[in-house]
């Protein structure tokens, strides 16, 4: 497998560090309001990459952290007259519903607190005032950037170049306007912590740095994120890693492109701001995991309801398949496979060998997507109720592997209610006494209930609307 790895600006081959293993650490939200959907095309992105690495058979081990120790958050705090506690843990409660909309949840993620590890950030605090990386002023302790080998290697800038256009925090106490805080000193009303330095609270790089160190090793495999954590978040976060821990952080980097609205860019001011929850009153969440993998994740990517709603028709085409071959499982009367659907089955290898070939090509989803798609066209050609169930059964198979991947077709087909059924079996009967007028109307009626059915050779099937 070939990833672009944003620290060499090429693609290399994916070589784990423990054969078997990997260990991808993504950065997680900073819990203080919904996420929006540029949060979760991260989320969703390497979501995926962690489900391909099931698919081939690796143990993976994937870190989804909380931020819940920030400014945003004391703020946010302030504004309700509640604690931290209060609002992060309404936050995190919100983020994991729509989470599971999402479909993150299918596999085991670990989701670390920044608040769970304070004693193991003022260890790594310790370390670097011991290596004459870091120093206190006040009770603050700044990283020396200076003491840092190859700082701007991942952003491949040169320090000057990295600090123009950025707002540095211009503070009298620091050595270097560019030296950043690993710990700052409580202020009135903030929550804080015992140190050795004195009492306050973690900055916002060291925490991402320690949770990767303690669930993961001093040396992870992939640290993936948006591309906006490039600089400074990610080139400090090595920094002081491999400061403390003498290796290098993570052998690749992988960072996903922005999303725009409308072909501009995502903005409060501009009114084109759209959280997850708020996409969810009109999608299913679902289509916007979709939608989030219909383009590969380094480009660009633009959101409007118009491409949801193409996102939308396409996914149906997808369950459309879906329920055709369960229809034609329920209804098969054939056991025995056939030689000729043996052939068939195998014919359908070259769509999975695309797929992987896809994926394994810097996580190329759209492309996967397309296989998927052109396996959609073969089953719909080549099965019918009048195939053996194990032929279909196998080839249902091989569709939900695929989909499974992308983490999308998780939905099971629902049964009708009794009503629905007596309604299509009494179109079904007026149908076959010519009474076309009754048909119509029970077509309808069904309509009006979000049912929408079609005839077909092998019998009427429905969807949802």
């Amino acid at each position: 497998m070939k990833l672009y790895n944003t620290l060499t600006r090429k693609k290399e081959e994916f070589i784990p560090i423990e054969e078997g293993k990997v260990g991808i650490y993504n950065c997680g939200p900073t819990v203080y309001n919904f996420i929006h959907v540029g949060n979760a095309r991260p989320l969703v992105v390497f979501d995926t990459l962690r489900r391909y690495f099931n698919y081939k058979g690796m143990d993976v081990k994937f870190v989804v952290n909380f931020t819940d120790i920030d400014d945003k958050i004391i703020n946010k705090a302030n504004e309700e007259k509640v604690s931290t506690t209060d609002i992060t843990k309404r936050y995190i409660e919100e983020f994991k519903k729509d989470a599971n909309g999402l479909h993150l949840y299918d596999y085991e993620t670990l989701n670390p607190r920044a608040t769970e590890h304070i004693d193991e950030i003022i260890d790594f605090i310790k370390t670097l005032i011991d290596k004459d990386a870091a120093y206190v002023v006040e009770g603050d302790v700044y990283f020396d950037i200076s003491k840092a080998k190859d700082y701007g290697k991942l952003s491949k800038k040169n320090l000057e170049d990295l600090i123009s256009g950025h707002r540095v925090d211009i503070n009298d106490n620091k050595k270097n306007p560019q030296d950043f805080a690993l710990w700052k000193n409580k202020k009135e009303g903030e929550p804080f912590w015992e140190a050795p330095w004195g009492e306050g609270r973690p900055g916002w790089h060291i925490e991402c740095s320690v949770m990767a160190k303690t669930l993961i090793g001093d040396n992870i495999d992939i640290h993936t994120g948006g591309e906006d954590l490039q600089f400074p978040h990610h080139e400090n976060e090595i920094a002081q890693s491999e400061t403390c821990n003498g290796v290098p952080f993570a052998n690749y980097w992988l960072h996903n492109g922005m999303i725009t609205v409308d072909n501009e860019k995502m903005s409060k001011s501009k009114g084109n701001f759209f959280t997850v929850r708020e996409v969810s009153e009109e999608f299913d969440l679902e289509i916007l995991r979709f939608f989030l993998l219909t383009t590969h994740y380094r480009s660009p990517i633009n959101f409007s309801r118009d491409v949801m709603e193409a996102t939308k028709n396409s996914r149906e085409r997808l369950y459309n398949a879906k329920y055709k071959l369960e229809n034609a499982i329920e209804k098969s009367t054939v056991d025995s496979i056939t030689d000729e659907e043996k052939e068939i089955l195998k014919s359908f290898d070259v769509h999975v060998e695309k797929f992987e070939k896809s994926m394994e090509d810097d996580l190329n989803t759209a492309d996967a997507i397309t296989a998927i798609f052109d396996l959609v066209k073969d089953i719909n050609l080549k099965t019918s109720e009048e195939n053996s169930k194990v032929f279909l059964e196998e080839t249902l198979a091989i569709f939900k592997k695929l989909t499974r991947v992308l983490g999308i077709m998780e939905e099971e087909k629902e049964d009708l209610s009794e009503d629905i059924e007596k309604l299509i079996e009494e179109r079904n009967a007026a149908r076959k006494e010519k009474n076309f007028k009754r048909a119509d109307e029970i077509r309808d009626e069904l309509k009006e209930m979000g049912i929408e059915i079609e005839d077909t050779r092998s019998g009427t099937t429905w969807k949802r609307i």
